[in-house]
């Protein structure tokens, strides 16, 4: 008789019993990569005896870490998930001594202890250090690490400042701010990683420059970047410049193709160092990365793909972006398919060599991570030329996806994973949370496969059955 080892409490709560008794378990396997729509659940035939299964994904958790998870997905995935972010903002933006995280110490704890934990990596150098790694132990190859603290300064106060000398000195020591903590992320991050990098983290100086649409960088700007990348070049790791609102991405894009062609040269071995975050929902994400694919075969640089769908739909120009979730999801699936499959220009004939590309598949759809993990292991199988290909999700976040990938990835054949996190204090990171997750709402709520296979490890680990 089989053994089972029972990683729950021995007498569940009555809540618990009633969520999985209304909610009935969905068995989880992260490779079913024949279905076509976004759910990616199915029953599956048990192994012959001869053969020991392979562990459920989500049996790497560790018991707290999955209780949280099976909290804070299915708020996310209810219509709790709105009344609780309007309670967020207001504790959040409170000066009271009874509400305030950063006035009332209870509540700096609860906090800390619940929606910081799950979803941040510590507030200092010992404790980011000590969940990255725990991440490389549950199998990651390795992480994204950003800054959650968010510039002090702001537009409308540098413009009530008289002086233009004062002004002048706001602006620089908000790049300088910025600066220094980027580099502190990255002494965090280690050898490996990638670096998030946000540009209107540099405060009104950038917000100023990339809302012109300054096709160059205020000076200060440039040489921070300039130190920020030569140190990440010497580390021996990435950084990607993330995606922002459409009234900055132009600008953006032209920073970012600046520092690939400094930094991402064919003749360095650890090219590229810089990649540039495209946003599959916009319609003109193909012909942009056309031209940039165009620019590195010309000018002799590799280029960094970090794809993502898009999480700004709330504040752009609605008609520049694909008009269903499908199209978008048509859109993302082509874009990995072309780049994998080396097709230059992307969806073309080929007809020009294919220039040097790395690409890191940013999302939480487990079809479309399937569909690019699967088509890379086939090229690697059958020996047909490849690019370096990662893929990545949040820290608590999609964890069926992630260590699903992590448990297929063990051969080598399949690309690396990683977890982007994000540390800070408590009131910093808080701020960054509450942003994220208005401009991801619509996102968030599309996480009911996360809680399916979330309530199914609960049954699997009450005893109702193994999870595949």
């Amino acid at each position: 008789m089989r053994s089972k080892v029972i990683l729950w409490p021995k007498r569940p709560t009555p809540l618990l019993y009633y969520q999985l008794l209304h909610h009935p378990p969905v068995y989880y396997h992260a490779y079913n990569t024949s279905s076509t729509s976004t759910t990616t659940t199915h029953h599956t035939v048990p192994p012959p005896a001869s053969k020991t299964p392979s562990p459920a994904p989500l049996s790497a958790l560790p018991t707290r870490t999955f209780l949280r998870s099976l909290l804070f997905t299915s708020v996310m995935a209810s219509p709790l998930l709105k009344p609780c972010l309007s309670v967020l903002k207001y504790m959040v933006d409170s000066n009271s001594m009874l509400f305030s995280p950063a006035k009332n110490p209870v509540v700096n704890y609860l906090l800390r202890r619940t929606i910081y934990d799950h979803f941040c990596a510590g507030i200092n150098e010992r404790e980011v250090r000590n969940t990255v790694q725990e991440m490389k132990s549950l199998g990651f190859k390795g992480v994204i690490l950003g800054y959650a603290r968010e510039s002090i300064a702001k537009v409308e106060d540098v413009d009530r400042i008289q002086s233009a000398e004062e002004r002048q000195e706001a602006l620089d020591r908000a790049v300088e701010e910025w600066r220094v903590g980027t580099l502190r992320t990255l002494g965090m991050c280690g050898k490996g990683n990638y670096l998030a990098v946000k540009f209107t983290g540099a405060g009104p100086a950038a917000v100023e420059a990339l809302s012109r649409g300054d096709r160059v960088p205020p000076p200060r700007i440039q040489e921070a970047m300039t130190e920020i990348c030569d140190a990440v070049a010497a580390q021996g790791s990435r950084v990607w410049i993330d995606a922002e609102q459409q009234i900055f991405q132009g600008a953006i894009d032209a920073w970012a193709v600046d520092l690939m062609r400094k930094y991402n040269r064919v003749d360095r071995a650890d090219a590229p160092v810089v990649l540039n975050t495209y946003q599959a929902y916009l319609k003109s994400s193909t012909a942009r990365l056309n031209e940039h694919l165009q620019l590195a075969q010309k000018e002799g640089w590799a280029m960094g793909v970090k794809l993502v769908r898009g999480a700004y739909i709330a504040h752009d120009h609605r008609d520049r972006i694909h008009d269903t979730k499908a199209d978008t999801d048509r859109n993302y699936d082509h874009i990995v398919e072309s780049l994998i499959t080396r097709q230059y220009p992307l969806g073309g004939e080929p007809g020009q060599p294919f220039p040097k590309v790395r690409l890191f598949v940013a999302s939480h759809n487990g079809v479309s991570v399937q569909k690019a993990c699967a088509l890379y292991r086939q090229r690697a199988q059958s020996g047909l030329p490849l690019i370096p290909v990662e893929v990545g999700q949040l820290q608590g976040m999609a964890d069926e996806v992630s260590l699903g990938m992590v448990e297929g990835s063990t051969d080598g054949a399949a690309p690396g994973v990683f977890k982007c996190l994000a540390w800070g204090s408590t009131e910093e990171c808080l701020h960054f949370l509450l942003r994220r997750a208005v401009e991801n709402q619509s996102a968030m709520e599309r996480t009911r496969d996360t809680a399916r296979a979330l309530r199914g490890e609960a049954w699997r680990r009450l005893g109702g059955g193994s999870v595949m």
